[in-house]
């Protein structure tokens, strides 16, 4: 499968999605044209030499805000906020918003059990006096 400059590009920056980055570094161990282009674009980022898509992957300007993603989880969002974060995660499966909404997943998750554990500590605090032995 022939690799255009953007996908070296998004390869370099960890921004393919697993399968395909698994695929292109298995891609580059054996083909040494692959090789000579992937230097190539390290040379030009090396030498400063940037394009506007470049900058705007590297810089994730099209990822929307922790607080959007949580506010995802809640489901209070408009629809065009929606829309566009599904896009996002699904079409574009952007790495960094996936991990960052699986992170806020698992602290949802751990503050769900620690207040049900604390809830039951009080519970069983204020009963106490009421399971005497008479």
């Amino acid at each position: 499968m022939p690799y255009t400059d953007a996908d070296l590009d998004a390869f370099l920056d960890e921004g393919l999605p697993p399968a395909q980055m698994a695929e292109l570094e298995a891609t580059l161990r054996d083909d040494e044209a692959l090789q000579k282009q992937l230097a190539a674009a390290v040379g030009r980022r090396d030498a400063g030499v940037h394009s506007l898509g470049a900058i705007w992957r590297r810089h994730r300007l099209s990822c929307p805000t922790r607080e959007q993603l949580g506010s995802h989880l809640l489901g209070v969002l408009d629809a065009g906020q929606e829309d566009y974060l599904r896009f996002h995660l699904e079409i574009a499966q952007c790495r960094y918003c996936q991990a960052s909404l699986q992170d806020l997943r698992d602290q949802h998750s751990a503050t769900e059990a620690e207040v049900i554990v604390k809830r039951r500590s009080r519970y069983f605090q204020s009963s106490a006096g009421y399971l005497s032995g008479k």
